[in-house]
């Protein structure tokens, strides 16, 4: 987590200073394609603040009040981000329209060139590695800057090229200017709505079937003959943390001692798999008569009916509530 802060320290600051240049480039070119950059930059300070705020916060350990730690913070402030970015769309629209009803004289379009494609390639740079080590620390925050300046490249390139468009026709066709802007404030609304969507979907704890599908993986794979069933699985993710839990089948007449050490044994899988920030919850349940078929423990002293097959864990069933192999019409 402390990696994940100093790299959001680093996004605010470079923020700060890429804003600073993209306002000297509108003043110098009185271009509305670059002011709806330097909007852009406006949008990159305050989520950027934001997010430092948000992923500082999220790093607390769990507490009385939050039993589940303070990860869904970076949902929040991604939500806000999300926001912020759709409103810059937005306002750029209003500008780029203004300005193709009343148009500007542009000025100095090779410098403000030279500084967009600057300010482009570094947010470029600083946001594939924010959303590279936002995928490998799980940390929204930083997958949402990355992706934010990401974009933020992107639009410059179309900057670039309308500004270079002007500077060929020395201005003939000055609604260029307004076009690309447009274009760029779509792009921009786009993005604003997908970090939006994923940020909902944090906060509401909707599934990473990705993610929930290699945990099954994991478990089916290394699944031992005492596990009987396994039931009621959840993953969920809150920021760094991942939060395992299901219910589990064994053989009744295990003593707790015995249990212990079945749950000890799927914690260490997990962890193996997915790091130490994952906390495991098995809530421990004993086999019934009707499970026999589908129960693969050998010389079963108190076996009622012949063994048939294991349920095969799969995405489709091992979330139910409900046992398996209990339905078992058996007389």
């Amino acid at each position: 987590m402390k990696k994940a802060i100093r790299i959001q320290q680093y996004i605010a600051l470079l923020s700060v200073v890429l804003f600073l240049c993209k306002m000297l480039a509108w003043y110098l070119t009185n271009s509305v394609t670059v002011l709806t950059d330097a909007l852009e930059g406006i949008v990159n300070m305050v989520a950027g603040f934001l997010g430092l705020f948000s992923i500082s916060l999220a790093a607390r350990p769990r507490d009385p009040n939050h039993p589940y730690g303070h990860g869904k913070a970076e949902f929040l402030s991604a939500a806000v981000e999300g926001t912020l970015i759709t409103v810059a769309g937005l306002v750029i629209i209003y500008e780029a329209i203004e300005h193709l009803i009343i148009p500007h004289e542009l000025e100095k379009l090779d410098i403000g060139l030279l500084i967009v494609a600057g300010s482009g390639a570094i947010n470029f740079l600083i946001g594939k590695l924010a959303e590279k080590q936002g995928e490998k620390l799980n940390s929204m925050v930083l997958v949402s800057a990355g992706k934010h300046l990401a974009t933020d490249a992107y639009s410059a390139v179309a900057i670039i090229i309308g500004l270079a468009l002007l500077m060929v026709t020395k201005n003939k066709y000055q609604w260029l200017d307004s076009a690309v802007a447009l274009c760029f404030a779509v792009i921009i609304i786009r993005t604003g709505y997908k970090v939006i969507r994923r940020s909902v979907s944090g906060i509401m704890d909707e599934t990473d079937m990705v993610r929930l599908q290699s945990v099954i993986d994991v478990l089916q794979n290394n699944r031992q003959p005492q596990w009987v069933d396994m039931h009621h699985l959840r993953v969920l993710n809150h920021s760094s943390r991942m939060h395992v839990d299901a219910h589990l089948t064994i053989p009744w007449y295990f003593k707790i001692s015995d249990a212990g050490a079945e749950i000890k044994q799927i914690d260490s899988l997990v962890k193996a798999n997915y790091g130490e920030r994952v906390e495991v919850f098995i809530q421990i349940e004993g086999c019934v008569p009707r499970q026999c078929p589908v129960c693969a423990v050998e010389n079963c002293p108190v076996r009622a009916h012949a063994f048939n097959e294991q349920e095969k864990w799969e995405l489709n069933n091992i979330w139910r509530a409900s046992r398996h192999g209990a339905e078992a019409d058996i007389v």
